[in-house]
């Protein structure tokens, strides 16, 4: 049987998955790939789409009953958050209008916990790619981006009103949890699964060039050098392995979200125990 898979497009995903999705893992299954941004991914889950999925760790609290945490293959990470793009000298977003990527990730749960004192006016969901072009033509204020966004900002004219990585990691001292793969409770055993996974990153780690041509396919026209760069700055240590303060991040981020009433409050043994 073949082991469906859904991970984003983007160049730290592709390299993480090309051995598992070329069939070079020994011992794992067949795979059938589908390539969506996170906020598809997140909705997917919730209907139990798929085998193996990448999903923000934001939408966690509406996952775990049906899906295992894995403790690699996702995205962690230290100068690597999202960043609130503006244009002009704003320095708040009172009244503002704020484009975010959607509604479950982890990026729009970490803006909901920076601007919980001073809201903006309006949110409004907006395909990533069309983020930085809207902020540019002065349809929003404001826009809530990540990834490959952080190299490339300057091109549209913008300026970072705040880099709500530099916030998390100064607030609490532990890296941002961005994305997390899961696993669908009783049809792949995690355990199995995360050997998969790790077995991926070794081979991408140890033969980064025999991903390019895939990793390049998919990554949506990026230069070769932002490639680069977006492979390094979010595939690291956490992606082979979560470790103790992968873990520990992950459960600050959704316990202060629950405090907050942003989420469901999760159990620390469903959100930090993938065998649970």
């Amino acid at each position: 049987m073949a082991l469906s898979l859904a991970i984003s497009p983007c160049p730290n995903d592709t390299f993480v998955f090309h051995a598992l999705v070329h069939g070079r893992v020994p011992g794992a299954p067949p795979v059938e790939v589908t390539y969506a941004d996170v906020d598809v991914t997140n909705t997917a889950a919730e209907r139990g789409a798929f085998d193996l999925v990448k999903v923000s760790f934001a939408a966690l609290p509406w996952l775990l009953d049906d899906y295992h945490l894995l403790p690699c293959g996702g995205a962690l990470g230290r100068g690597c958050g999202p960043l609130v793009l503006t244009k002009g000298d704003r320095t708040d977003l009172t009244g503002a209008t704020v484009a975010v990527p959607g509604d479950r990730t982890t990026a729009y749960l970490l803006f909901r916990l920076w601007a919980a004192g001073n809201p903006p006016a309006r949110i409004e969901v907006v395909p990533f790619h069309e983020i930085m072009p809207g902020v540019a033509a002065g349809r929003y204020d404001a826009g809530l981006v990540i990834h490959e966004a952080r190299f490339t900002y300057h091109r549209h004219g913008l300026t970072a009103l705040v880099d709500l990585g530099e916030w998390w990691e100064a607030d609490t001292g532990l890296p941002i949890p961005l994305g997390a793969i899961l696993a669908r409770r009783g049809a792949v055993d995690p355990e199995v699964a995360a050997g998969w996974v790790r077995e991926s990153v070794r081979q991408a780690w140890a033969d980064p060039a025999a991903s390019r041509e895939y990793v390049l396919a998919h990554a949506q026209e990026m230069e070769l050098d932002v490639v680069d760069r977006h492979i390094g700055l979010y595939v690291n240590e956490f992606t082979a392995d979560l470790g103790e303060a992968g873990f520990a991040a992950i459960t600050a981020l959704l316990d202060r979200a629950a405090d907050a009433g942003l989420v469901p409050q999760t159990s620390s043994s469903r959100a930090t125990a993938w065998t649970s």
